[in-house]
């Protein structure tokens, strides 16, 4: 437990770190581009957790035979599905969940600051489209994940063998 609670707080505050000196004296494209780059990594990790969940050893025991060098770090993180889907899933997920919803707090005051708008509704919009991409990019997410969980983690494998390797 203490692991991932060290793990949770340094991502949540890389990901604030990020946020506030992106945002700060940054136009709206850049305000929106980093909101929708915040949701899109909640969408991808949960992504890759799904994969790792659903994913058989089987194809990367193949894989491993033929000489794919990254087949053992798939095969790794199948086996360790629990752990990789709570980081991706529960950690990274929700953290990006949570400084989603901060940086859109910041977007709305901006907005109303410069435009002099309803700050209400302003929140209301504002909130219901990071809701909407979000739960909705999760949800055409777990679907990619389900159906192409082979791809995935060899993907999110190959990624980690070529990181390892340098």
């Amino acid at each position: 437990m203490p692991k991932i609670f060290l793990m949770s707080i340094t991502i949540s505050a890389v990901f604030s770190l990020v946020s506030s000196n992106v945002l700060n004296g940054a136009g709206y494209i850049i305000a929106f581009l980093l909101l929708a780059a915040f949701i899109l990594i909640g969408i991808v990790f949960d992504i890759i957790g799904v994969s790792v969940t659903v994913a058989e050893e089987r194809p990367f025991h193949s894989m491993a035979a033929h000489g794919e060098k990254s087949a053992s770090c798939a095969m790794q993180l199948i086996r360790n599905a629990e752990k990789v889907s709570s980081v991706c899933n529960d950690v990274v997920g929700d953290i990006s969940g949570i400084v989603s919803g901060s940086t859109a707090a910041v977007i709305v005051t901006k907005l109303c600051a410069s435009f002099d708008l309803d700050s209400m509704v302003m929140s209301l919009v504002i909130s219901a489209l990071v809701s909407g991409l979000t739960i909705g990019g999760k949800a055409i997410g777990k679907k990619i994940a389900i159906n192409n969980s082979t791809q995935v983690v060899h993907s999110v494998s190959r990624v980690i063998y070529m990181i390892k390797r340098k």
